[in-house]
């Protein structure tokens, strides 16, 4: 599970700016997550009405309990005063935790993946492009966003506090090794990130973002074109999975 709602993922403490975005954070986004679900079982003391308000949000919920008459216990006594996706929701999950669970009287038989890639993490504390790292390693930019696709612009923003990076277990001796060519490689790929204050003479990093509201009749592609960018960006720097399910009043962020 993951804390989709920006503001929902910021008030459990998810970092969201122009540059990183936590909810894409596999272990981060469910650690909110899990203690978002046990916030809203506080409120409601029953799993089903949690699972409802963690779906549409528990002010729909509680309109849809004073719908039914304010006495309501359970997501079934409010189910037809419910968002039709959150209908479809809870029994969904129930299904599939019973499917989980009592399979094999079913007769479906698992089917077993290979491992996912063995990782573990680096300490980030300076300012820091994934590039750097993949032409320094030899290692595809993919599989680095893969294991990082919380570092919407392939920028790690560790200035002033320090960063997660996550690689190949396999790697990380080498990146030892060779941290200062990785590190020297930084004005190659931020030069147009950083610029010096004029007062300080320190230098500060800073991104422009534009931030686009998606109207009627819009596609990706048609605001890639606006803007000067591809298609593959937007979905990156936004975590659009189908550019063609696009939602009016959608928040696009465009980097230049």
């Amino acid at each position: 599970m993951a804390v989709y709602v920006r503001p929902t993922g910021k008030h459990y403490g998810l970092e969201i700016t122009s540059y990183i975005d936590q909810r894409r954070d596999p272990v981060a986004s469910t650690r909110a997550a899990c203690r978002y679900l046990s916030d809203l079982y506080g409120m409601y003391n029953d799993w089903t009405l949690a699972l409802a308000a963690y779906n549409c949000g528990p002010g729909n919920v509680n309109k849809a309990i004073k719908r039914a008459g304010g006495n309501a216990r359970t997501f079934w006594d409010i189910y037809d005063y419910l968002p039709r996706e959150t209908r479809g929701y809870v029994p969904a999950f129930i299904g599939a935790t019973y499917a989980f669970h009592y399979h094999l009287q079913h007769g479906i038989e698992p089917v077993y993946q290979p491992l996912p890639l063995a990782r573990d993490t680096i300490k980030i504390d300076r300012l820091m492009h994934l590039e750097q790292v993949s032409s320094t390693l030899g290692l595809d930019i993919e599989t680095l966003r893969a294991l990082n696709p919380q570092y919407k612009m392939d920028i790690i923003p560790a200035v002033g506090k320090t960063y997660e990076l996550h690689l190949p277990q396999s790697e990380i001796a080498r990146y030892i090794e060779l941290e200062p060519e990785i590190q020297a490689r930084d004005t190659v790929y931020l030069a147009q990130y950083v610029r010096k204050d004029p007062v300080t003479n320190q230098q500060q990093f800073e991104i422009n973002a534009t931030e686009y509201r998606v109207k009627s009749g819009d596609t990706l592609g048609a605001i890639a074109r606006r803007y000067g960018v591809t298609v593959a960006q937007l979905q990156r720097w936004n975590n659009i999975t189908d550019p063609s399910r696009l939602r009016i009043g959608q928040r696009i962020e465009i980097h230049k």
